[in-house]
């Protein structure tokens, strides 16, 4: 149901998917230190508009909720209006009540020139004020949303899809150490969303949860949040207690390159020095200190496996793996890793990142 519903809001450029509360909660307080004294800017707020004192955006609402206990300076918001000519921007700086603190009530909304498309000159000017980006962007526009918070070289806290990890425009921020994960990667997700939530499962999991399929809620797997922020994740040292020597035959060389193969990161041996092949789930325990990203190999070659020096599939391999009753999408000039097992058998993997070991 959540991946259905995501390519449903792709193929119409329609991603009007609210994040709880709660997820924003669990994510944005490991963050608290980096808020003191900044401007904070939601830059793909809730479309729908907030209304004075009672917000729908979750993350204006908690953002409010702790702006004096996180000595925030400044929270700005907009969204885009995709039926309108204008749209309205939501400022949180001060006590405006007289009541003494800095809440929700003290929002205030200012007319907007144009529809809030983050892609604007009014949304950019703002963007050029902010210190710290915070939002769900449009995933259907997840590319060109980080591109612009690179170019602006904001720092950022933010959702997206875990496939975006492959996304060409991406990876290679991830391998230059320009955009990590926060602490919720690859996990599952309950949104609000205009689609009906039709599928038992997923209904059973929405209200396990405490939410209300009827609402329109639903799960959506294989959310990661996106930063540049430094996290604690990123100081933990890996250490599987796995080896490599006297335990070769757990990691196959590959036939196309000269790496061994890991399919779990929790096996990643710790006292081989050459190159490893391993799942792109790797990111989310990457410690840079500790690693070097050479690259990713895929059967599309768009992440640099020419120049990795990934030799193509060839006949030979596709052969063994057609005879023994392989299928799927593979031909002998695509540059996916393969092997071949202990058993003789032709093995593909559809992606692998490339580390090795920093000594």
């Amino acid at each position: 149901m959540g991946n259905q519903n995501l390519h449903k809001a792709k193929d119409a450029k329609n991603d009007e998917f609210y994040t709880t509360y709660e997820d924003i909660k669990k994510e944005l307080a490991n963050y608290a230190k980096y808020f003191k004294g900044k401007v904070i800017y939601c830059n793909c707020d809730d479309h729908n508009g907030i209304g004075l004192g009672t917000p729908k955006s979750n993350f204006l609402k908690y953002l409010a909720d702790n702006f004096e206990a996180f000595k925030i300076k400044k929270v700005i918001a907009t969204h885009y209006e995709k039926d309108k000519d204008s749209s309205t921007m939501y400022i949180l700086d001060k006590d405006n009540t007289g009541n003494g603190i800095t809440c929700l009530e003290d929002i205030i909304e200012i007319p907007m020139k144009g529809n809030g498309d983050f892609r604007s000159e009014e949304c950019v000017k703002l963007l050029q004020q902010a210190d710290i980006v915070i939002t769900n962007p449009p995933f259907s526009l997840f590319r060109e949303y980080v591109a612009q918070l690179m170019k602006y070289k904001k720092k950022f806290l933010i959702i997206g899809n875990m496939n975006a990890i492959t996304y060409k425009e991406i990876f290679p921020l991830i391998k230059e150490n320009r955009l990590w994960f926060g602490y919720g990667f690859n996990c599952s997700m309950i949104f609000k969303t205009k689609y009906r939530n039709t599928l038992e499962a997923n209904r059973k999991y929405v209200i396990s949860k405490g939410y209300n399929p009827d609402e329109n809620y639903i799960k959506t797997p294989a959310v990661c949040w996106y930063t540049n922020l430094e996290t604690s994740k990123r100081n933990e040292v890996i250490n599987t207690g796995k080896k490599y020597y006297g335990f070769e035959k757990t990691y196959p060389k590959y036939d196309n390159y000269d790496a061994i193969n890991v399919d779990k990161v929790s096996d990643i041996p710790m006292d081989y020095d050459g190159v490893m092949g391993v799942p792109i789930t790797f990111v989310d325990k990457y410690n840079p200190e500790q690693f070097e990203i050479l690259g990713c190999a895929d059967y599309t070659g768009r992440y640099g496996s020419d120049e990795l020096g990934v030799k193509r599939i060839g006949e030979k391999w596709l052969k063994k793996y057609r005879e023994q009753g392989g299928r799927g999408h593979y031909t002998a000039n695509m540059t996916s890793l393969v092997y071949y097992s202990n058993q003789g058998g032709a093995q593909p993997t559809f992606k692998r990142i490339l580390i090795k070991r920093k000594k």
